[in-house]
């Protein structure tokens, strides 16, 4: 009998846990003709998660748990679920029940069918229009000037084949998302929709900080329309500073018009002072992923581990 792993990050989430477990029993894993285990990734939480954890462990001991330090990051978290899983396939949802667990057995039964990625994507959201707006504009520009075959609206849930869960955990990158890995490894892929529900308790963890990181993180990790931003830009601005010098030294010579506007002047110093930062900017975040690939640092650090092999 094939064995799926179900991979669960948790941050602060002690209110959707029992429900979660609640769901994914009666939905899935008492229908299943699988094996199973569920490895839960505590990353970090402030909250009574941890607490919670155990006690659904008492009732299923194909529940796994590894606890992190602190707070790495939903994709670390991720990968480190990766890394201990033994499953012939895995799939990864959220803790939040925003993804109802049933879409488990539809994408597991896809994966019978011969395909290896199988994305949970978005149809629709019931959130509000300000961050359902945001989140498709983040996701049309990942299509457009990263990874062409993203899904429009975007995923976050995902089974894939134990193959690529190899590849993955033997990459080993530290600022890569794993959703974009997946896609950049070229897969024929199998999209399941289904509407994004409201979060029914507890705070999102998904602050505007880790929005900002996600998205940087995306493009610098699989595109380089960032630097052709930055090229073109200096070719449009050589350009343009070309022709006005051409056109005040005419002015100058031929209609004796003097050279003046000292306020002018200031403001295209720093209006090109400014675009110089940002251009750093970009090519410092280049740079600093280049630097901490190359410091060899762990990924994450791990506190304790329930259920799992130590040999891993």
């Amino acid at each position: 009998m094939k064995k799926l792993s179900i991979i669960i990050p948790v941050y602060n989430n002690e209110l959707n846990l029992r429900s979660l477990y609640e769901k994914l029993s009666k939905d899935v894993l008492k229908k299943a003709d699988f094996e199973y285990e569920i490895i839960f990734i505590d990353d970090g939480s402030e909250d009574n998660s941890y607490k919670e954890l155990l006690k659904l462990r008492e009732k299923d001991k194909n529940i796994k748990i590894i606890k992190l330090t602190r707070n790495f990051g939903e994709y670390i978290a991720v990968f480190a679920g990766l890394k201990y899983a033994d499953g012939d396939c895995l799939v990864n949802i959220a803790a939040d029940l925003q993804t109802s667990p049933k879409i488990i057995g539809e994408m597991y039964s896809w994966w019978k069918k011969g395909y290896k990625v199988i994305l949970g994507v978005r149809k629709s959201r019931e959130e509000g229009k300000i961050q359902t707006f945001f989140s498709n504009i983040y996701w049309k520009l990942v299509k457009k000037y990263a990874l062409k075959i993203t899904p429009e609206k975007g995923y976050e849930d995902f089974l894939i084949d134990r193959k690529i869960v190899d590849i993955i955990v033997n990459t080993g990158e530290k600022n890569s998302p794993v959703t974009g890995q997946i896609l950049w490894y070229g897969y024929r892929v199998k999209k399941i929709y289904h509407i994004r529900k409201k979060r029914e308790s507890g705070k999102s963890q998904w602050t505007l900080a880790k929005k900002v990181k996600m998205f940087i993180d995306t493009f610098i990790a699989f595109s380089y329309a960032p630097i052709r931003i930055i090229s073109g830009l200096g070719i449009i601005i050589s350009l343009a500073a070309f022709i006005f010098a051409i056109i005040i030294l005419f002015n100058k010579f031929c209609n004796n018009i003097p050279i003046q506007g000292w306020a002018s002047l200031m403001i295209v110093v720093l209006g090109l002072s400014g675009i110089q930062l940002i251009t750093l900017a970009i090519i410092g975040e280049y740079l600093w992923r280049n630097f901490d690939e190359s410091r060899k640092r762990p990924i994450y650090v791990i506190e304790k581990k329930i259920g799992i092999d130590d040999k891993k």
